[in-house]
């Protein structure tokens, strides 16, 4: 992997500020909420550690010692770095999810809103899991398991928005193909722009591009594209 061109750890997961005392659990804090605290602490660095140096580059050593914990600290709750990547894969599944079942726009994909709030979704998950998804991507190269896990999580991606389309169809929009292929292009399309715009620095355009210069564009692409025109039953 290039460092170079993909480093953007230090915008996303700023380092911790020297002189800042960190405060300790009080003597009345449960073991169980120390638990979960150190589980927290070794994810999140295992994040930082992940963006800085790569999945294949990160160290149970270097994630222990972002976080302050010990490594038998580490193994009490994880049971290597392969087994705190699927804890963070998960955590980034329910916060897509979890976006897109409060926004008030549903899942009408013919009206803008709603196909918006999908691309939303997508675009801000991706920003802010990109440590995850790169070492998913990194993992999937040499772990069969992880290869499985990535080829699950777009066949879902496939299915759910097949049937959003499918809906479309049903209900009189002339798509312009096949609702499986079409879910393929979409997917595709969203991300394969995250990967260009958000881990890959983006284009030489000569200027920045927004998050919402990118999700309109993308809306607007996509609902050109799939809604097409309302067929006339008579």
């Amino acid at each position: 992997m290039n460092h170079d061109s993909l480093n953007l750890y230090s915008l996303i997961w700023p380092a911790p500020v020297k002189g800042v005392a960190v405060v300790s659990a009080g003597p009345g804090t449960s073991r169980k909420a120390q638990a979960a605290q150190t589980e927290a602490a070794l994810k999140q660095a295992a994040r930082r550690v992940f963006a800085r140096n790569g999945y294949h580059g990160a160290k149970i050593t270097d994630i222990t010692a972002e976080a302050g914990r010990s490594a038998g600290s580490f193994y009490k709750h994880f049971a290597g770095k392969d087994d705190v990547l699927r804890a963070l894969l998960a955590g980034w599944l329910a916060q897509a999810g979890a976006e897109l079942a409060a926004d008030p726009a549903g899942d009408d994909l013919s009206q803008e809103p709603a196909l918006r709030a999908r691309v939303a979704a997508y675009w801000h998950t991706y920003r802010a899991h990109l440590p995850e998804i790169r070492a998913l991507g990194e993992a999937a190269q040499a772990d069969p398991a992880f290869a499985e896990s990535l080829a699950a999580m777009r066949h879902a991606g496939l299915a759910t928005m097949r049937r959003h389309l499918e809906r479309l169809r049903d209900t009189g929009h002339a798509l312009p193909g096949d609702p499986v292929v079409l879910a393929s292009a979409f997917n595709a399309l969203l991300e394969g722009f995250c990967q260009i715009w958000i881990a890959g620095g983006g284009e030489p355009i000569g200027r920045p591009l927004s998050d919402e210069e990118a999700i309109d564009t993308l809306t607007r692409l996509l609902m050109h594209g799939l809604a097409g025109q309302r067929q006339d039953p008579g």
